[in-house]
């Protein structure tokens, strides 16, 4: 494992940081966080610039449109977009993060011509149709149906927290293609499907979280139609390829966001220095204590992509792996102690819903559930880091891991 940065990396950051530099001044004012459209246009619109500059899909393979980039010059790439202030990948982070990827890893030539170039481009955008309202954290209950008519699926069902449902151009959907035979264990007969969102039968309702934003909706499927094709891996083997999906989501998905809480931790003690919130130990006990999780969590990140590096140049997949439970468990919780410590520095000011930090600590509140729950990242670590038991039969069945946002 090597923690240090080549000559080349360098190089490779010092070039970024001055396209950046040159290119963010120029952007218009992002819109309002309520107008959806305008967000997609305005989300679109970088990504459009990142790939004309070389650096859309920057990690993705060179026969899946990307650069074909090292998971270390990617890591710099988040850490450096993410210092400079750019724009977050936004209404396309499905497409981008989750969607794209496993198509890469998994679709077929056809289907990897068809939907990448689009997405690198910022010309479609994807949400995601994973969680049912009875099938969240176990996601491998889900009920919505394919049933196969010739050439196509016909699906009917319902989904939740379908992130970016009202501004996307696909889906990237579970469903089940076979029924749940007894005794047959749930997370079998599943698929998955890219569904076009202009489908007859789809209708979406936006949903309004804690915070006021409408980034998730609930999703109603009557009978609509989805071509075979549009199937990624083999009929019933859904979960397999979910795993793919969900291992991307866990690795690199919040690398950006560390970097964004080390300087919103600097912020917050400066705002305890100035208002002399600073002389509570406890204040001063928890900054340090809080400085400490996110130096280890970025030093966890670099171990993760150093290992995945050594993946590569072995012969072996750069898909993220269990360290990537073991980022987001702690991330999770790191994250919610630095929002409820910014509270306690605002003070009486804390329930003003126009601050940042107010708004985020509303967000927080949904990060030990949202892409699998503090306690399936437990379940992963235990059994699959520290090698102990499953749970013995004849309990309650559980699924490994499930999709929980979206």
């Amino acid at each position: 494992m090597d923690l240090a940065y080549t000559d080349e990396e360098e190089e490779f950051r010092a070039r970024l940081r001055a396209w950046l530099g040159k290119v963010l001044p120029t952007l218009p004012p992002p819109p309002d966080p309520r107008d959806w459209p305008g967000r997609r246009a305005y989300d679109t619109g970088w990504q459009r610039l990142l790939y004309e500059a070389g650096y859309a899909g920057l990690h993705w393979p060179e026969d899946a449109g990307g650069r074909g980039a090292t998971p270390t010059q990617h890591l710099i790439y988040l850490e450096e977009t993410e210092r400079a202030g750019a724009p977050y990948v936004g209404a396309n982070f499905v497409g981008l993060l989750h969607a794209g990827p496993t198509i890469a890893a998994e679709g077929t030539e056809r289907q990897r011509r068809r939907w990448l170039p689009p997405i690198l481009r910022g010309e479609e955008v994807w949400c995601q149709g994973f969680s049912e309202p009875d099938a969240g954290s176990d996601l491998a209950s889900l009920r919505t149906r394919a049933v196969r008519d010739g050439d196509t699926y016909v699906v009917t069902g319902s989904k939740i927290w379908t992130s970016h449902a009202e501004v996307a151009d696909w889906c990237e959907l579970l469903v089940r293609t076979t029924p749940r035979a007894d005794g047959t264990p749930k997370h079998h007969g599943i698929s998955w499907l890219a569904m076009p969102m202009d489908a007859p039968g789809v209708r979406v309702r936006p949903l309004r979280t804690l915070a006021g934003s409408t980034e998730f909706a609930e999703m109603f499927l009557d009978e609509v139609r989805v071509p075979v094709g549009n199937r990624v891996g083999a009929q019933d083997d859904g979960w397999r390829v979910t795993m793919v999906t969900l291992s991307f989501e866990r690795g690199t998905a919040f690398v950006g966001e560390v970097v964004a809480c080390r300087r919103t931790l600097g912020e917050v003690a400066r705002a305890a220095r100035a208002n002399g919130t600073w002389d509570d130990p406890a204040v001063r006990r928890t900054l340090g204590r809080l400085a400490a999780e996110f130096s280890v969590l970025w030093r966890l990140t670099q171990w993760n992509v150093s290992a995945s590096q050594h993946a590569l140049r072995t012969g072996g997949s750069a898909v993220p792996g269990t360290g990537a439970s073991v980022f987001k468990l702690r991330y999770s919780q790191a994250r919610q102690l630095l929002y409820d410590t910014a509270a306690t520095v605002l003070g009486p000011h804390a329930p003003d819903g126009d601050h940042p930090w107010t708004a985020e600590r509303l967000s927080s509140l949904s990060y030990t559930i949202a892409a699998g729950t503090s306690q399936i990242q437990r379940n992963i670590v235990a059994e699959r880091v520290l090698g102990l038991p499953k749970e013995p039969r004849g309990l309650p069945e559980r699924s490994a891991p499930p999709w929980t946002s979206g």
